[in-house]
């Protein structure tokens, strides 16, 4: 965790530019995809875990305007650069930050409604443990929206594609951040996690019901739900 902790503090200035560089701006759409998708019924409160720089809790925050956000993150330079952009937006007593471990998270049970990871699920060591906290602090009929890049299962596609992750990818970051490595680690976690169908198998044995899994851009990106029963 800590060498993760190290590589997010380093590209902080530069994350979000290169997030849209990079995915060709398609990660805006994957998001927005998600938040569509985001539906409150009882407490009317979100849980936006490994936030990053915010952008899940601000789209969420701007559709659903009843809504109350928790966003948690455990990298500091992250949630400062969060803050602002919230602060921008005026956005500020519906979105509300602090540093926190997914694995072990300070919130009672069933208190929110959803419960978000956008692209920071992959990089949690005991996934079990935290789809586990996930179920706890939600409502019953309350669900899980992951959202994580994956290779993709098309073999053709595939063999396009991870040249493009192990070589192409870092040489681009060279050109924009003093700490390509943290691009390396994006490709080896992106081709170490697992495939949709055992993901979703994971949400399953975590205790959430009516899984489903929606494949964006090609299957680059997985979205993948699953609902609290009540």
């Amino acid at each position: 965790m800590a060498v993760v902790k190290r590589i997010f503090s380093n590209v902080t200035q530069r994350y979000d530019f290169l997030n849209h560089l990079l995915s060709l701006r398609r990660d805006i759409a994957w998001r927005r995809f998600l938040v569509k998708r985001l539906y409150f019924f009882s407490t009317f409160r979100l849980l936006d875990l490994a936030t990053g720089t915010g952008d899940v809790a601000i789209g969420a925050a701007l559709a659903h305007s009843k809504v109350r956000v928790a966003a948690v993150d455990f990298v500091q330079s992250m949630l400062e650069e969060a803050e602002k952009k919230v602060a921008q937006a005026g956005l500020g007593k519906q979105v509300m930050f602090s540093r926190g471990d997914a694995m072990n998270l300070p919130f009672s049970e069933g208190v929110f409604d959803a419960v978000t990871v956008a692209f920071g699920i992959r990089n949690m060591p005991d996934r079990h443990r935290v789809l586990k906290e996930m179920h706890r602090v939600l409502v019953p009929g309350g669900a899980i929206f992951l959202l994580e890049m994956t290779s993709p299962q098309n073999q053709v596609f595939r063999a396009l594609y991870l040249p493009y992750l192990k070589t192409i990818l870092p040489r681009l970051a060279r050109w924009f951040t003093k700490d390509p490595a943290a691009y390396l680690y994006l490709a080896e976690s992106i081709i170490r996690f697992p495939k949709p169908d055992e993901l979703a198998e994971e949400i399953r044995q975590a205790g959430f019901a009516a899984v489903k899994k929606f494949p964006l851009t090609l299957g680059i990106t997985y979205l993948h739900e699953g609902i609290k029963p009540g």
